[in-house]
């Protein structure tokens, strides 16, 4: 038999060529991961496979709460709650140099804690925000690269999509997960706000300010986001109480976006058909996307790849923390390749055993010698490392989906200008990724607290 080594990075190889000449992934992992398992088993176990696989994956409960969260951010994306969260930051932060730009990074966090999509929050925040940037004379660059970088805040800030599928994969607590994102989250619209103080500290003529609102216009914006904050506390806060688990917390969600909307008679029937055919076609891509990862999955284990890797890296002698940098480097560059979901369920099952061998087989025997802390904790951290630097895929060339986004918003703006927006946020991203390294209770403190 072929090394598994060699026939596996063939594997990958071939899946690579397939996304580049366009073929979706979901289908490329199907292809190469049905053809692997026939080479070294045979046709007939695949079609075994296939009889049950498609049902044993969507049958799990877990994977009920994904399409009421996609549901949730279709109706919020619907329901104008992007313009009510960036009228009250703006109300708050516009009044300082820059302060439109903070105010559309806030409302990008506010947004994706409701959303959930990466995307959605990029595409729905640039129509909000753009206009207002445009119209106070910020420049291009500023402009464009703030909202496809405040794009990404939806992955991580909770509930996310890509955050319960990791969950999933590596069989981790998704309220557990949840807890752990809040804090780092949180650090990243820091560090986004300082950088575009940063910014046009550097250049003031970027990021101009504008007189401030009214009394009454303050206070209206204010109140506008009451509700949108009180959905937000509704659902995570009722998680993180115990007082139900996430799927009913996503029914919870759906049901207050739709009554904020119909309220406001932002959404009405119509929209309400299109935000289920929208969760319809995005739950169906994310269930054939999980279907190909199986096949994938199965593929490599009967060729005993992620054991190879595992023993080559372990044989290496390399410390535990240097693997992991090169881990998540890894994970930056194939950002530049697919998205973030698809990464997530490509590569998660072969970098997470690497790190269960390196945390507790190899250094004297003992759990957690080797991060110093044990499995379930280093589930934990490196899921929240692991889905920072997936975001930076969203920000990063030739892919850069958030980019892409934004600029065929801004149709003034050339992309290369985008490009150049987005690096002090890239550099920001980096900054986080080294804290979050370097003091792992950033992450785990909130989940420890909260199982206490």
């Amino acid at each position: 038999m072929t090394d598994p080594l060699t026939l596996g990075i063939a594997a990958l190889v071939v899946l690579v060529a397939l996304i580049a000449i366009r073929i979706p992934i979901a289908y490329a992992m199907i292809l190469v991961g049905g053809v692997g398992i026939a080479l070294v088993n045979g046709i007939a176990p695949v079609f075994n496979q296939l009889k049950t696989l498609a049902y044993g994956q969507f049958s799990v409960y877990d994977l009920s709460v994904v399409p009421m969260f996609v549901l949730m951010g279709a109706l919020a994306s619907k329901a104008g709650l992007s313009q009510a969260l960036f009228r009250g930051a703006n109300a708050w932060l516009g009044w300082m140099r820059g302060g439109t730009a903070m105010a559309a990074i806030a409302g990008c966090a506010g947004f994706g804690a409701v959303c959930g999509s990466s995307l959605a929050t990029a595409s729905t925040m640039g129509r909000v925000a753009l206009p207002e940037l445009e119209k106070y004379r910020y420049s291009g660059a500023l402009a464009t690269g703030t909202l496809a970088a405040g794009g990404v805040l939806g992955i991580l800030i909770p509930p996310s999509v890509v955050l319960i599928i990791y969950a999933i994969i590596v069989e981790a607590n998704i309220v557990t997960m949840f807890a752990a994102a809040l804090l780092p989250g949180l650090l990243a619209v820091v560090l986004f706000i300082l950088t575009i103080a940063i910014y046009v500290w550097i250049k003031p003529e970027a990021g101009p300010a504008h007189g401030g609102v009214g009394g009454a216009e303050f206070r209206a914006a204010t109140v506008g986001m009451i509700p949108v904050l009180g959905i937000f506390g509704v659902v995570l806060g009722g998680i993180y109480a115990g007082l139900y688990n996430p799927t009913p917390a996503a029914a919870i969600g759906v049901a207050l976006v739709w009554l904020y909307g119909a309220i406001t008679r932002e959404i009405r029937l119509p929209d309400m058909i299109g935000a289920l055919r929208e969760t319809a076609s995005t739950t169906g891509m994310i269930y054939l996307i999980l279907l190909g990862a199986e096949l994938m999955k199965i593929f490599m284990s009967r060729i005993g790849l992620p054991q190879a890797t595992a023993e080559w890296i372990i044989q290496s002698g390399m410390e535990p923390m240097m693997v992991m940098v090169l881990l998540l480097v890894a994970l930056i560059l194939l950002g530049c390749l697919m998205d973030s979901l698809s990464m997530i369920l490509l590569v998660i099952p072969f970098f997470w055993p690497v790190l269960v061998e390196l945390n507790g087989g190899i250094y004297m025997g003992v759990e957690g010698s080797g991060f110093g802390m044990s499995t379930e904790d280093l589930k934990i951290w490196f899921g929240i490392l692991a889905l920072i630097v997936v975001e930076l895929g969203l920000i990063t060339p030739p892919v850069g989906m958030n980019v892409f986004v934004i600029s065929a918003l801004a149709k003034n703006t050339p992309m290369s200008e985008t490009f150049k927006g987005v690096l002090p946020f890239f550099g920001a991203e980096i900054l986080r990724v080294i804290v979050l390294l370097a003091f792992p209770g950033l992450v785990l403190w909130l989940p420890q607290l909260l199982g206490s």
